[in-house]
Order: structure tokens, then C-alpha cells, then sequence
């Protein structure tokens, strides 16, 4: 096991720890940003380490694709290759395939799928994506699972949670480098509480250096969504990191870390730049309407970071959708507002003062206290009072 995981400080459910990789010292709660092809798109490594990113996630897929594992490792490695000195995370390849390609099959063998190069069958085993992740050599690699949306219901979902156990034995058995590489386990088992519960014994018991939930943020409904990260962390091990796949809504983090959760990524920050919105306490502040057009302040008036302290509203406005200047100053902005939703997590968690720091994210962006059902019955079960920022219920 190539990693240590302690915790810090605790609120109820809701943990702060220090995680020690190969390559990083990380502190937990952390959101990683998602880098394709081994970079954040229109960001620099050095602007990424300015704004205190901690791991990069990289898309095995792509990465295989082009420009290839043996290219990877010939050169030293992911890190070495893209100047990374901080971790890094790959995932198993599998979510892409489904998500982006004309899917083939799933069999026990593996997911055979259509090359996007020649339009022929491909096959990529368990053995074979950790082969190609051994050969990448990120702090953290995923376990090849069978992906299935949430959505769907009926035998499906638990034929995919008992291949996925079948699968992280021949993914531990391909394992080549887990003395600098540490393998993490993902919960399947959709919506079913009865399929969770028996995929994370399973993964439990085969002792992993971390777990991930998996199988969510795909279209099912928030309430399943928050019921199914609280089941999971409630019963994954103490002493190892838990990793919620494809979660990056700011409001989304701040409920699954008072579940117990530590870790998250998405496309979201950085995309959600690309179309001119940029992630402010209140919410969202879209910067291509008109109103912006004059607009003499900085996005966020709170916010410290290079792109608050130099260009105002009505600058970003201009460039936003029209030049590639204002996608890579609403990354930089957005990423850094998640690094600061990250460490305001893990100091709050530390110093004892998470309610307060909760309720005070749910005045801000629910002024009105309209604040989410879901939320409220999260919040119950993470044992956060939050009936000062909800309105009174009108009969």
C-alpha cells in the first residue's frame, strides 16, 4: 500500500485528513480537476500549483489512445512527462467507453468496443487497464468496473455489481506496482441499497488502499443520490480515503463531505467556464449576460485569486464565448474557487467548526432559505443543524 490516510479532525460524519501519495502530501476534503489528456484544458501546471491543486485526474482512455502507454513509460511516466510534480489519478477507462463510444458488448472477458481510429472491435480486460495504468503510473489507479447508469433498472444493475467483485480480484492480480501505486476498489449496485451493501463488503474484504463510489451523478434523482453516498460511507472503512466519482457541484461537495466523503472530480468548474459561467458563493454568475457589460467589479468580490484581483466583469463579459482568453481566465477562476471550497472544508473540519461554515454556504446561496428538500434531509443525517437557513414552512 503506497499511501497513508490520516484523519485530522471530525464533525460527526464529516472527516478532515491528511493523505500521503508518492508523489503529494494532500489535505482532504479535495476536489481534482479533470485532465484528459494530461493537461487542465487552457491552464498552465504552474498556474494549477499556484492555486493549490493537489491531484490531477487523467483519463486512461484517452491517454492509451494517444499518445500511448509505452510512449508514457518510455519517457518516465505520466509526471514526468506533462512536469507534474503532484499526484495524480487515472481511471479505468470504462466510463468512457460507455459514455463516448458506440458500445459494443460487456462480457466476463471484458468491454469490447469500436476502435474510434479504424471502426474496429477493441478489447479492454481488467488485466489490460491496469497494464496501461501501471505503464501511465498516476499515485492512484481505478479498478476496471461495469458501468451502468443509474437510471436503469431491473437485473442489469446487480449482474454489473457482481462482475464488477469478479473483476477487482483480476485487477489485484494484474497489480504489478502496488508498492508506488495504489488500486482503489468502486461500489457499484446502482439505487439498490441491498446490491451497495454487498458490494462494499466485498471490496472491504479485499482490503484495498481506498474505495470509490461509483455509478452516480448520471441522471438519477438527489435524494437516491445523497441516500446512496451516506449508506456507502457509513460503512467503508474509517482508516481509507472514499472517493465519490463524477461529483462537482460546489452545493454536491458540501453534502457528501458531511456524509463522510473525501474526495471528488468533475468536468463541471472547467466546463461550465468554456460557456461563460463562472462559480461565485451565491451560485452561478453568468458572465455573457448584458447586464455584465458594464459591470466594474471583480466575479467575486470574496475571491483573491489572479483573475478577481485583475479583470472586472465587464472585461470577461467581452471575452467570454468570442476568445479563448476568457475560457482559460473562468477556468482559472472556477478551479480556484474549488480549491477554496476544499481547504474552507478541511479547516472548518479541524478547527471544530463545520456547522457554522455549512450554514453559512446555504445562507449564501439560499438567501431566501428555499434550500433543497434533499439537502435538509442529508443534513439530518450528517447531524448538521441547519434550521436557521431554511424559511419557515408556510401550511
Amino acid at each position: 500500500m503506497a499511501l497513508r490516510f490520516e484523519v485530522l479532525g471530525k464533525f460527526n460524519r464529516a472527516r478532515a485528513a491528511r493523505l500521503t501519495l508518492p508523489h503529494f502530501i494532500c489535505q482532504t476534503p479535495l476536489f481534482m480537476p479533470v485532465g484528459t489528456q494530461g493537461t487542465i484544458k487552457g491552464l498552465t501546471n504552474s498556474q494549477l500549483q499556484e492555486i493549490g491543486c493537489q491531484i490531477i485526474l487523467g483519463n486512461t482512455y484517452h491517454l492509451a489512445l494517444r499518445p500511448g502507454p509505452e510512449l508514457i513509460d518510455e519517457l518516465g511516466g505520466l509526471h514526468k512527462f506533462m512536469n507534474w510534480k503532484r499526484a495524480l489519478l487515472t481511471d479505468s477507462g470504462g466510463f468512457q467507453m460507455v459514455s463516448l463510444l458506440h458500445l459494443a458488448d460487456i462480457t466476463e472477458e471484458g468491454v469490447t468496443f469500436q476502435s474510434p481510429v479504424d471502426g474496429k472491435p477493441m478489447l479492454l480486460t481488467p488485466e489490460e487497464s491496469i497494464q496501461i495504468q501501471n505503464k501511465i503510473g498516476a499515485d492512484i489507479i481505478m479498478a476496471l468496473d461495469d458501468v451502468v447508469k443509474t437510471t436503469i433498472t431491473g437485473p442489469r444493475i446487480e449482474e454489473a455489481m457482481y462482475r464488477t467483485l469478479r473483476w477487482i480480484d483480476r485487477c489485484i492480480a494484474a497489480h504489478k506496482r502496488p508498492d508506488v501505486q495504489n488500486l482503489f476498489g468502486i461500489v457499484q449496485g446502482g439505487l439498490d441499497p441491498i446490491l451497495r451493501d454487498i458490494c462494499v463488503k466485498g471490496l472491504v474484504d479485499r482490503n484495498l488502499p481506498g474505495y470509490a463510489i461509483g455509478g452516480l451523478a448520471g441522471g438519477e434523482d438527489k435524494d437516491s443520490f445523497w441516500r446512496v453516498v451516506a449508506q456507502c460511507t457509513a460503512s467503508l472503512p474509517e482508516d481509507k480515503p472514499r472517493y465519490v466519482m463524477g461529483v462537482g457541484y460546489p452545493l454536491d461537495i458540501v453534502v457528501c463531505s458531511a456524509l463522510g466523503a473525501d474526495m471528488y472530480d468533475c468536468v463541471y468548474p472547467t466546463r461550465t467556464a468554456r460557456f461563460g459561467s463562472a462559480l461565485v458563493p451565491e451560485g452561478i454568475l453568468k458572465l455573457k449576460n448584458q447586464a455584465m457589460a458594464d459591470d466594474e467589479r471583480p466575479i467575486d468580490p470574496t475571491c483573491s485569486c489572479m483573475v478577481c484581483r485583475n479583470y472586472t466583469r465587464a472585461y470577461l463579459h467581452c471575452l467570454v464565448t468570442k476568445d479563448a482568453m476568457g475560457s482559460q481566465l473562468l477556468s482559472y477562476h472556477n478551479l480556484s474557487y474549488m480549491m477554496r471550497l476544499s481547504k474552507d472544508l478541511h479547516t472548518s473540519i479541524v478547527e471544530g467548526l463545520f456547522p457554522e461554515f455549512v450554514q453559512g454556504f446555504l445562507r449564501t446561496q439560499f438567501p431566501k432559505g428555499d434550500v433543497p428538500e434533499w439537502v435538509c434531509n442529508a443534513m439530518e443525517v450528517a447531524g448538521i443543524d441547519i434550521s436557521s437557513c431554511c424559511a419557515p414552512l408556510t401550511s
